[in-house]
C-alpha cells in the first residue's frame, strides 16, 4: 500500500427536506487544490460532482456513489467564515460561528499528533457518538483516515438545486451513504488532514497502469 495525503477542509450540512451533502474543499493534493461536492437528496441517488475526470474517478473510487458529474466547483471563502460553493446544478451559501469546546480541543492537539493513524483509530469509537468515523476500509481495498485538527459550527445555510431551495439548515439526518467517514450529525466545518491508503501498482484514479 502506499498512502496519499489530502489537507483542507470538509463542511457537512443538512437541509429541512432531507438533502444532505459533503463539501471536500482541498488546498493541498495528489491532484493539486480541487473542491468536490457529495450530494444525497431526500430519498434520492447518490450524486458526485467533481472538477475534473481525474478527481471524479478518484474519489469515485474511494466513494459509492450512483452517478458522477464532471463540473466546475468553485468555492468562495471570505471574512474565514462566509462560504460560497458553486457546483452546477447546485448552489451552497453558509456561515461559521465560533469554534466551541470540540472546536478548542481539537487545536490543542499537536498537529503531527492529531494526524497520525494511531492517534485518530483511538478516537474513532467516540466520533461514532456524533454520527461519524475516523477512519475505515473504502473501495477497492483502501483504507482511509481523518485527521480532525479544528471544527466550527454552521449557523445557515442556503442549498438550491436546478434552481430550487431543499430548505433551512437542518442535522445531517439520515446518514449519508457514500462512505466510511460520513459527517457528524450537527452540521460543522472541519479542518482536517486525510490520509488514503491505495494499492500498489495502481494509478492515483485507481485503475492498473
Amino acid at each position: 500500500m502506499r498512502t496519499l495525503r489530502f489537507d483542507g477542509w470538509i463542511a457537512g450540512i443538512g437541509t429541512a427536506s432531507g438533502a444532505r451533502l459533503v463539501l471536500g474543499h482541498w488546498a493541498r493534493s495528489p491532484f493539486g487544490p480541487f473542491s468536490d461536492v457529495m450530494f444525497e437528496g431526500p430519498g434520492g441517488p447518490r450524486l458526485l460532482l467533481a472538477p475534473s475526470r481525474e478527481t471524479a474517478d478518484f474519489v469515485a473510487g474511494t466513494y459509492v456513489f450512483d452517478e458522477v458529474r464532471v463540473v466546475p466547483v468553485g468555492v468562495r471563502v471570505t471574512d474565514r467564515r462566509h462560504w460560497a460553493v458553486s457546483a452546477p446544478p447546485l448552489d451552497l451559501r453558509f456561515s461559521t460561528g465560533r469554534r466551541g469546546l470540540p472546536g478548542l480541543a481539537l487545536r490543542a492537539v499537536p498537529v503531527r499528533l492529531a494526524t497520525s493513524p494511531g492517534w485518530i483509530a483511538l478516537w474513532d469509537r467516540p466520533a461514532r457518538l456524533l454520527g461519524a468515523r475516523t477512519h475505515g476500509s473504502a473501495r477497492a481495498g483502501r483504507h482511509q483516515w481523518y485527521g480532525v485538527r479544528d471544527l466550527h459550527p454552521v449557523t445557515s445555510a442556503m442549498v438550491t438545486y436546478e434552481g430550487v431551495s431543499l430548505g433551512a439548515l437542518a442535522p445531517v439526518e439520515p446518514p449519508v451513504r457514500f462512505g466510511p467517514g460520513s459527517t457528524p450529525r450537527s452540521p460543522c466545518v472541519v479542518r482536517v488532514t486525510t490520509r488514503v491508503a491505495v494499492a500498489q501498482g495502481r494509478s492515483r484514479t485507481g485503475a492498473v497502469p
